[in-house]
């Protein structure tokens, strides 16, 4: 476990916490903002504190770095849950991959 990263599911923010799982469903930023009901920019930003936080230089390796402190449903490791930074289609035809 990497120092200073707390990894709890309730030392999370709420609004982090679900943004984690809408990513993680494979939403882009845009469909995020709108299950929220906030801006498409709150989200960037949001993802990009999220990155900060848990020590992950990306998309990918923030859902990578979610599954592996068991953040996402069950921590279920190698469940697919990339996180795509291009806003393109879920990765692999999976339905669980996270795009930007």
């Amino acid at each position: 476990m990497t120092p200073g990263i707390e990894t709890g599911r309730a030392q999370l923010e709420a609004s982090d916490q679900r943004i984690l799982h809408l990513l993680y469903r494979g939403l882009d930023d845009a469909s995020v903002a709108r299950h929220l009901g906030v801006g498409h920019r709150t989200v960037q930003r949001k993802v990009q504190r999220l990155m900060e936080r848990l020590q992950a230089n990306g998309r990918v390796a923030l859902g990578a770095r979610a599954q592996e402190l068991g953040l996402l449903d069950g921590g279920e490791a190698g469940a697919g849950g990339a996180v795509r930074s291009d806003g393109g289609g879920p990765t692999g035809g999976n339905p669980r991959a996270i795009r930007g």
